[in-house]
């Protein structure tokens, strides 16, 4: 309870967790104020992810920064991971695919755009594990191919949904599979070209708090991503917004704010291997991990199967999102203008598909 009490005082954001109860409350005494409970929804989930991010800083306390990044972003994908799942078993397609497609670009730009600026605005150049970064902008890289190839073939007729379900299925495999030998690679046979310069400086918390907390946690972000899910496409029309944009934009990057406290904290903190891993890490996990097996599971739980086919505009800023980490990281050096760089590029992305939303299935 002192760990507990010692959180909420360390981060203002948790004070938000009495719109959990409040949100819960209000499903059941007004289901219809869906406006109401979409942003009820919306504050009750960030504080979520914000205690999910502590509770993952005590489990990796102990590790280095590798292992601690992927950790974080394993942990910290699952609120995305869990809307997702919600949002796929009501078949709500187009916002499980924009939720997916917009996380990856919000880890990759919003997030390593504000942790170069936030860290650049207190020290003057930083520098963080060029390879580790390299490395997951292959990796997504590879992972935008694959969405490529479904989505450039429905494009060009569209009668070809048998063959994009039965491709979608193989490379969904595929993706599992690179995603198993990049751990492989990063974590076994090569893991000194990953291990960061710095250690963490994290005071060790109970491991058994540290779970029942990511237990508890996981529960009330499943019960609350309900109710967002069932309030959103009419929450999104009082507010002009497309269910597309909501997912792309608004679900993404509160779904990633659980990435966002731990890796703007360590920017400050001049730690960007951590930063950058994080960012990159979940980015790479929710292209090579979290979107194929969102495939397979719509098998068991969704009212169709779900296909790898997303609008050619989401596969394009994907593929953006890659080359620009690629270019910028490619010296390991950091300022805060390049930070401003990649935040311009979500900003313009941001703005064109709330101004003219994609056509999607």
């Amino acid at each position: 309870m002192a760990a507990i009490l010692a959180a909420l005082r360390h981060n203002p954001l948790l004070w938000l967790l009495i719109f959990v109860p409040a949100v819960l409350a209000g499903e059941r005494v007004r289901p219809e104020a869906h406006t109401l409970l979409f942003v009820f929804s919306v504050l009750a989930i960030v504080p979520l992810a914000a205690l999910l991010s502590e509770a993952t800083s005590w489990v990796a306390a102990k590790t280095g920064d590798a292992v601690g990044a992927l950790l974080n972003a394993t942990l910290g994908t699952l609120t995305e991971l869990v809307i997702a799942v919600t949002a796929l078993r009501a078949g709500e397609y187009v916002l499980v695919k924009a939720s997916v497609a917009g996380a990856i670009v919000a880890n990759s730009l919003f997030i390593v755009g504000a942790s170069f600026l936030l860290g650049g605005l207190k020290h003057h150049v930083q520098e963080f594990n060029h390879v580790n970064a390299r490395f997951q902008a292959s990796l997504l890289f590879l992972a935008t191919i694959a969405l490529l190839v479904p989505s450039a073939i429905s494009a060009a007729d569209g009668r070809a949904a048998a063959f994009t379900q039965q491709v979608s299925l193989v490379l969904s495999g595929l993706l599992i599979a690179a995603y198993g030998l990049a751990l492989l690679f990063s974590l076994g046979t090569h893991r000194e070209l990953f291990t960061g310069a710095h250690h963490s400086d994290e005071a060790p918390r109970p491991i058994g708090l540290a779970l029942i907390t990511l237990a508890v946690v996981t529960v009330f972000v499943a019960l609350v991503s309900e109710i967002f899910v069932e309030s959103v496409q009419q929450a999104a029309v009082s507010f002009g917004m497309t269910p597309a944009f909501v997912g792309f934009i608004v679900v993404a990057l509160i779904g990633a704010s659980a990435e966002m406290a731990t890796t703007f904290s360590a920017a400050r903190r001049n730690r960007l291997d951590l930063s950058v891993g994080i960012a990159l890490s979940a980015a790479t996990q929710l292209a090579l991990f979290v979107a194929p097996f969102l495939v397979l599971l719509s098998y068991a739980i969704a009212p169709a199967p779900m296909d790898l086919r997303f609008w050619m505009s989401a596969v394009v800023m994907i593929l953006v999102a890659a080359l620009s980490v690629a270019l910028v990281t490619n010296s390991g050096r950091s300022t805060w203008f390049v930070g401003v760089l990649l935040l311009m590029i979500y900003a313009i992305f941001a703005t064109s598909l709330y101004l003219m939303p994609p056509l999607v299935r």
